[in-house]
């Protein structure tokens, strides 16, 4: 499934929690931010851990035009707010073309 489908396409096999964070993490509020984070849950969201959802919760609370640019590399993810799984999610969503879909990739 490419990293644009819209939660509505996922498959309802995710416990309701699960769900719900992939919901979220595509309903960012803007485009770009629908992408890089959206991407990343969907590739993850199986695999998390009790933690890594805990943890992920915590990140989905942070104002999206912070998330955005932490998550890009335009600005350093301040120590005070840094935690695993936003440094997981910075490093997969910080690289070039991170967040276009594939079949935009050149």
């Amino acid at each position: 499934m490419p990293d644009d489908t819209p939660t509505e396409d996922l498959t309802p096999d995710l416990p309701p929690r699960r769900r719900r964070l992939l919901f979220r993490a595509w309903h960012r509020g803007t485009k770009e931010a629908d992408l890089m984070i959206g991407g990343f849950v969907k590739r993850h969201i199986a695999g998390f851990t009790d933690s890594d959802l805990d943890e992920l919760e915590a990140v989905l609370e942070l104002p999206d035009v912070d998330l955005a640019d932490w998550l890009s590399g335009r600005r350093a993810i301040p120590s005070h707010i840094t935690t695993p799984m936003l440094e997981r999610m910075a490093l997969e969503c910080g690289g070039t073309g991170a967040g276009v879909p594939p079949d935009l990739k050149a």
